[in-house]
């Protein structure tokens, strides 16, 4: 039996896919990291994978948060 694929987030990651997004970076549902990332616009598509910039939600976060 192969061991289960664990996705870590580091300083190196660039981007993540939607469920990285919502369960290991946000912490938050898919539908409100999926409208965190397109304010931010850091949507990244690639054929049918969708992916996302982290640097750039990192500072739209930044610029929102008081």
């Amino acid at each position: 039996m192969r061991a289960a694929k664990v996705n870590e987030i580091t300083s190196n990651t660039m981007c993540v896919d939607t469920n990285g997004l919502a369960k290991d970076y946000l912490r938050c549902g898919r539908k409100t990291a999926v409208d965190i990332g397109t304010s931010a616009n850091a949507r990244i598509q690639v054929g049918k994978r969708v992916l996302w910039n982290l640097k750039k939600i990192q500072q739209y976060i930044d610029s929102i948060s008081e």
